[in-house]
This record gives structure tokens, sequence and C-alpha cells, in this order.
């Protein structure tokens, strides 16, 4: 091995490699459809939309698909469907983006957090039963990071005590769990469609359910234009306004690049697995890392491997800091950062902010018990910070390229002892609210 890059060696990735992490990638029908939608003039209206949709329930095998104008707005309008309200509590894992729980608050419900599992990094199935209250209403279960949550065991936690089952699917487009996509276990799911997404059709977002009142519920929460579609007579009487006074209509350029993305995501896809799952094939065996992907020849995948992640334990690399390992990976051109969502639980909005001016902070300001989590409460999603970095995220199956990269993390793991000279330690917070663009 050279000499580390941090320490005056040369780098081991050499150039930019644009070609392997270009996205989303657009091709000439994208444009070609783009185009139309904009020189008709046709960028709010629903046709090209409703196709959308119908394709991608169609895709997942549902029956009903809503579009809207990005991710947050499919959770907000699923957690309206579900009948959230003022008093609700809903259990989330902490270790997540905002928009996965924030829209509850917006409806007067309370978000309990729960702990999740180093494995999947996904809600733990038994600190889901540990959360639940005589208020309980639901389980938000995210696929973070692509890897698909334990479904078989939440699904018996919610039926054995009768609760909704919201599924968060923006990380987790065409991820499996035993074969079935993830986003038709629970009683609806939502997906963010943003550009820097493995599905990405430029800002938007999808909500996919069976249950027809969801549905339109849905719709006369946020999509007025369409209450010509509601069937369901207490529904009905209210046509004509949005109920929650939200406009969440997806703009037809998007809906637009949809179709085209519905027709090569999965090419694209399986191209993402290959390359992703050779680069750590070529780093098996190395102490201090693992990658964050199911085991081998199971039943489960990663869909578009979005943010793909490593884990690090800091003790088989002699104490080194996740901070410095992840320095000495840039130095080598290997882009890479410490930590990823930090736990929501520990932030002020869900502890002491009173959003809505109630005298009270609003996480708990219609909820009949204290359920705020004091630091040190959800001990695995504390320690993820320290635990998890990023790695690059191939787009193409280039394998001279790909073999630069995971030399580059090969040259700083076998190097360790010399970093250790160097190293400072970590921060007291790693890791961000966001990932990376927002959702």
């Amino acid at each position: 091995m050279g000499k580390l890059a941090l320490l005056g060696g040369e780098k081991a990735v050499k150039g930019e490699n644009l070609e392997l992490f270009k996205w989303p990638i657009v091709n000439e029908e994208m444009e070609k459809k783009v185009l139309d939608v904009l020189r008709k003039g046709n960028m709010s209206g629903t046709d090209i939309t409703k196709e959308f949709e119908k394709q991608f329930a169609d895709w997942y095998g549902v029956k009903y698909a809503l579009g809207t104008n990005n991710g947050t707005s499919a959770l907000h309008c699923a957690f309206y469907g579900i009948g959230i309200g003022p008093g609700d509590e809903v259990i989330c894992p902490s270790i997540t983006y905002w928009a996965s729980c924030m829209p509850v608050l917006s409806l007067g419900g309370t978000i309990v957090f729960a702990d999740v599992d180093f494995n999947s990094l996904c809600i733990d199935p038994d600190d889901i039963e540990r959360k639940i209250g005589e208020n309980t209403k639901a389980i938000i279960v995210v696929h973070y990071c692509g890897y698909p949550a334990d479904m078989d065991k939440i699904m018996k936690v919610a039926e054995k005590y009768k609760l909704k089952v919201v599924e968060d699917c923006s990380h987790s487009h065409g991820t499996l769990y035993k074969g079935k996509l993830t986003g038709t276990f629970g009683d609806v799911s939502a997906f963010s469609l943003m550009s820097g997404k493995s599905f990405a059709i430029g800002e938007g977002g999808i909500m996919l359910t069976n249950d027809k009142e969801i549905y339109e519920r849905a719709i006369t929460f946020g999509h007025y234009q369409r209450h010509n579609e509601l069937t369901i007579d207490y529904l009905k009487k209210g046509a004509g306004l949005p109920w929650g006074g939200y406009k969440y209509r997806m703009h037809q350029m998007s809906s637009a690049v949809g179709l085209v993305q519905i027709k090569k995501y999965k090419k694209e896809m399986e191209e993402i697995d290959r390359a992703m799952n050779y680069f750590w094939d070529l780093l098996k065996g190395l102490p201090g890392i693992k990658p964050h992907r199911p085991p081998e020849n199971s039943s489960l995948t990663m869909g578009g491997w979005y943010n793909p992640l490593g884990k690090y334990n800091s003790e088989e690399l002699g104490g080194l800091s996740i901070t410095k390992f992840c320095e000495a990976l840039r130095a080598e051109g290997v882009d890479s950062f410490p930590g990823c969502n930090r736990p929501l639980h520990l932030h002020p909005v869900f502890k002491s902010i009173d959003v809505y001016g109630e005298g009270k902070p609003t996480n708990i300001a219609r909820a009949k018990r204290d359920v705020r989590e004091l630091f040190k409460s959800l001990p695995v999603s504390e320690s993820i910070p320290k635990r998890v970095f990023s790695v690059p995220w191939f787009k193409k199956f280039i394998p001279e390229k790909i073999e630069q990269y995971a030399y580059g993390v090969r040259k700083v793991v076998e190097n360790y002892e010399e970093l250790l000279k160097y190293d400072e330690g970590d921060p007291e917070e790693i890791g961000g609210w966001s990932l990376s663009f927002s959702r």
C-alpha cells in the first residue's frame, strides 16, 4: 500500500469520474415529453399525472396512486388518509429524515420515537411494541437508505394492536422484502421522487394504497381539482375546496419525466446494484468496515441503493475516530462523511418548541402522556452517527474506476496506525438533519 494522500502520498482515485455519478440519466424521449408539456402550456393539468399514477400503481400492483408535488406532501396526504388527528400517537424511527413524521404535527398528532435495529438501520420491531400506548394509531416504517425493514415482525405487531402502517419508501424505490416490493405491506405508502432519489423525476412524490377511503381522503385534503373522482358520500359533501387548505398537485413536467423513468428504471437499478455490490465485494475481510446491505443470497434487495452507507467499528482500527477515517478517505478521492441523519428525538422541535402557540411543546400539546425521549433513551439511534459513513453512490458499472475507489478505502484501512498519530477525535455532534437534498 502506498503512502496515504492525507500525509502527502498520491491519491487513489484519478480524475473526476463524472460518468459514474451523473444522475438522473436524461434521454431524448424524456426531453421530448417535457418540451411537449411546456409547449402546450399543460404544466398544471392532471392528464399526464393520472397516466403516471396508473403506471406506478401497476408496477407496484396496487389499486390507487396519487401524485403530489413532493414526498413530504405524499406523506401528509397519507397521514390524513388514515385519519390521524388530535391526540393520536404515531410511532416513528428516530433515525430518518424529518418528513417521515413531521406532517403529523400539523394534524394535531403526537410523534413517539422508537429505536432502530443496527443491522438494517430501520425501526426495531421490539421497540415498537414497547412504545405503544392507549392512543397509538399508526406505525411509520422507513426503509432506510434502501434496506428493507423487517416487515414480517412489524405487521404482526400492527395486527396485534390494530394499528395502521405507513411505509415511507423515499429511499427504497424497487426494494424487495422477501420478493415483495416495499410499499405494498402497510395500509399506505409514500415516496419522494425528487432529483436526488434513485427514482428521480425532478420534483414530486406519490402515495400508494389499496384502501379506497384512504385514497379519497387524500384527494379531499390537497387535490381540490380532483373532487369529481370522489365516490364516498361524506367526502362528496365537502367537494370543491381542499379540506386541509393545501394544494399538492404534481407538476406535469415531472410526471412526464416519470413516464419515461418507469420504462428505464429497472435497468438502471440493476446496474447500480451490480456496481455497489462489486465495490463492497472488493473490500471483503477488511477490519473496521462493513457494508449496509442484506446478507448474500437473501431474499432482500437494496433497490436503487439511495445514499449508500458503510458501518464503522473504531475498535477494530485501534480506536481511530470516524471523523479522521473519513477525512483520509476524502483525501484519497473517495467522497465520504461520517454519520447520517441525526436522531430526531434529540431535536428541540420534538422536545420544547411550541410551533403553533398552544402554550406547551407542540409534540405533546394534544397528547395524553409525555412521550418525549431523554438523552441516552434510544441507545442504538444515538450511537449511529459515529458508526456509519457515506460511500460513493455508483450509477454505472465501470470496474476499473470502481476499483480505484475500493483501493482508496483499502489504503486508509490498512494504514490506520499512521492516522492514529494525528487523530483529534470526533466532535460532539456528527451527521445532519438531512441526508443530501431536501425531500
